[in-house]
């Protein structure tokens, strides 16, 4: 990763717009239908596990996504990874960052991996070289979205959902995306949501 000028990128005008305002977040809502993933987690593949894979696959086809906002800085990343949250074993939540890879499968044994060892070590992970795609799940509520605050410290991305709904024989999340207005327009964050839908989709043919 490195700073680079605001100027020389396509994110130059949002800069100078958002780089100081106070609220700089905006969040986008959507109904993601994810009847494919369910499918596989019934054969014993952890849900979010695959919806951390998709959200990470979508989010490498937006290039917006290797640009952050870091302070004033405006840095750019060769890497991307995706954050969860574990519940530890001394009964609290600890954060666990998880890289790309070059596969669904590959990924399941680095998060099954990491997230256990987070679990047990009650530690933090984290990938320092990356832009990190932030994740949280209420799996067990049932809510329409949510609107993360803005803490002033972290810029990430990030991604919300709770527990998804049956509708025929689909199978429907409802997401909340929050971006960094400076990192990306609201057409670059439908292009992500749009394109993790496609990720979804692709998953309908594994076994």
């Amino acid at each position: 990763m490195k700073e680079v000028d605001p100027k020389t990128t396509s994110r130059a005008m949002s800069y100078e717009l958002y780089i100081d305002a106070p609220m700089p977040m905006v969040t986008l809502f959507k109904t993601l239908d994810i009847t494919p993933l369910v499918r596989l987690s019934k054969k014993g593949h952890k849900l979010n596990m695959l919806l951390c894979w998709c959200a990470l696959a979508a989010a490498k086809k937006v290039e917006e996504f290797f640009l952050l906002p870091v302070g004033k800085a405006l840095v750019a990343y060769d890497r991307l990874g995706v954050n969860v949250i574990v519940n530890n074993a001394q009964g609290g939540l600890s954060s666990c960052d998880l890289p790309d890879c070059p596969d669904w499968r590959a990924f399941e044994t680095a998060y099954l991996t990491l997230t256990q060892r987070v679990h047990d070590s009650a530690q933090n992970y984290e990938l320092d070289d990356a832009m990190i795609l932030g994740s949280s799940s209420l799996a067990g509520y049932d809510i329409d979205g949510a609107v993360n605050f803005y803490s002033g410290l972290f810029n990430n991305p990030f991604l919300i959902w709770g527990k998804y709904t049956k509708k025929g024989l689909k199978q429907l999340l409802k997401v909340s995306f929050q971006f960094h207005h400076v990192q990306m327009d609201g057409q670059q964050a439908c292009q992500f949501l749009d394109a993790m839908q496609a990720e979804i989709n692709r998953l309908s043919k594994e076994k």
